[in-house]
């Protein structure tokens, strides 16, 4: 099964359901579930602005279901959608294009130790099963 890391409070923000768009800077032709890993190094502003004190990770922390990609072609698009991905601005200007992942059908699982990567990546089925 594909897994993707997400600093936290983002990660605790799918699984819990109030994220419901992951902001990426490249685009994925995968559709379907995938599990959702908490990486080691959260996003202490984020934690911070958004009133978290301490999260789980380095682990599994639950699983969701990429249902489709938007493409953000302008600011007033992506901060339109700002209570959707919980992201900050975004400078236009000096970055390239940003792409939101639906997601859809998020929940929490037990947390397993793993250690993350960069982009999707393959989880071995006997780890995928124990998720699900």
């Amino acid at each position: 099964m594909k897994c993707l890391s997400l600093k936290q409070p983002w990660a605790e923000l799918v699984v819990n359901g109030r994220k419901t768009i992951e902001i990426r800077k490249w685009n994925t032709k995968f559709r379907g579930d995938f599990i959702v890993h908490a990486s080691k190094i959260p996003n202490a502003e984020a934690m911070t602005r958004l009133g978290f004190e301490s999260l789980p990770v380095g682990c599994i922390v639950g699983k969701a279901k990429i249902v489709r990609v938007k493409m953000y072609s302008s600011i007033e698009e992506f901060e339109g959608d700002g209570d959707k991905h919980f992201a900050k601005c975004y400078d236009w200007n000096k970055k390239g294009k940003l792409y939101g992942f639906i997601l859809e059908n998020a929940q929490r699982l037990h947390k397993i130790p793993l250690k993350g990567q960069l982009n999707f990546f393959d989880v071995n089925d006997n780890l995928s099963r124990s998720c699900i």
